[in-house]
């Protein structure tokens, strides 16, 4: 699951404006602060999310011209399309109160010295509204917080000073954020040449690594790992932004665990990228090539379950086999194992589902 990552921002601009720069050109942050002022010198360098606190009598601040606004309240909730409760959990009643309001706000943000609290909440509040946001100072308390109870906070707010700390916390909340996904070796069953079809080449803004790739399938439970155009070739020059991903048809994996048909995808939109250890990262989409092109389909087997997938016809595009080593789909022979990632049940509109649905 994708992490969130805050920053908390004081009142005196002099002292953190380099703190909101650095924070800005390490990515996407939101930045948590009580003075609108604040927030709008936020807005002139970057077209970043703020999340506003309103006043202590429940006033709450005028934030219409703030695009992409969370209103927090240590109060009562605030009336705005995004809301938080900031709570400081000091004993028992604190964290009922935190766990009560789960259901009526989009966040909970939450100050806690102890550990036993942070996991209550998250165990409590885990199926309903809100995402639990936890103030912490350095990365060891990051790296805490992201682990209880296995799966974590859904994000945290940064409360420091120091600039080194900050840039490392969001490294590693990006670098921790996403849990390992489970690869197994398939074995081809089956390649068969077919006309011409619809193909999709995904286009990131990120440039990618010798080994890495999308998982894209014909089933909504069953992906092959399609190799990034990073390998060099004597007919082409290398795309490292790119994955020839495959038929207008196929699913491909993104954040949160959901599918989409690699036909509605669009610049802007994300996509999950996985090495062939499993190690995962989010990138986004800069633009979406379709074209007609000569198409295999390459059929292979888990035990007894069958899967497939229809990729173009090209030197350029490649499987991965156990050891990592990208397998061009023209040389991929009968009795050769790929690596795949499989889930069980089905999806609806891209959500997993626990659902008895038959796809071949």
């Amino acid at each position: 699951m994708k992490k969130e990552i805050w920053l908390k921002v004081g009142r005196d601009w002099k002292k953190e404006e380099a703190k909101v720069k650095t924070a800005i050109e390490s990515g996407n942050v939101t930045f948590f602060t009580d003075s609108l002022e604040i927030a709008n010198f936020i807005r002139k360098l970057a077209k970043s999310r703020v999340a506003l606190m309103v006043d202590k009598e429940g006033k709450e601040i005028n934030a219409k011209d703030l695009e992409d606004c969370i209103l927090i309240s240590k109060d009562k909730v605030p009336k705005a399309e995004k809301t938080g409760m900031f709570l400081e959990i000091k004993e028992k009643a604190d964290e009922q109160r935190c766990i009560n309001l789960g259901k009526e706000v989009d966040y909970l943000v939450v100050k806690s010295m102890e550990i036993i609290p942070l996991e209550n909440i998250i165990a409590e509040v885990q199926d309903k509204k809100a995402k639990v946001i936890s103030i912490v100072s350095n990365e060891e308390e990051a790296k805490l917080h992201l682990k209880i109870l296995e799966r974590g906070v859904d994000g945290i707010c940064i409360d420091s000073k120091d600039l080194e700390e900050i840039k490392n916390i969001i490294k590693m909340v990006r670098k921790e954020g996403f849990e390992k996904i489970d690869l197994v070796p398939a074995e081809i069953i089956e390649i068969k040449k077919l006309e011409l079809g619809s193909r999709v080449c995904i286009d990131t803004c990120s440039m990618l690594k010798v080994g890495e790739g999308a998982l894209i399938g014909s089933q909504a439970n069953a992906f092959f790992l399609v190799h990034s155009e990073t390998i060099e070739s004597p007919y082409v020059e290398t795309r490292p932004f790119r994955v020839n991903a495959g038929a207008v048809h196929c699913y491909v994996l993104t954040p949160d665990n959901r599918t989409k048909y690699l036909s509605e995808l669009k610049a802007g939109d994300e996509i999950l990228i996985v090495d062939w250890k499993g190690n995962s990262r989010v990138v986004t989409i800069g633009r979406i090539k379709l074209e007609e092109r000569p198409m295999l389909l390459i059929k292979a087997k888990v035990d007894s379950k069958e899967i497939s997938i229809v990729l173009q016809n090209a030197e350029t595009i490649r499987l991965v086999d156990e050891k990592g080593k990208a397998v061009s789909v023209v040389n991929l022979k009968v009795g050769n194992k790929v690596l795949v990632h499989l889930q069980e049940g089905g999806r609806h509109f891209g959500k997993k589902i626990e659902e008895t649905i038959i796809e071949k």
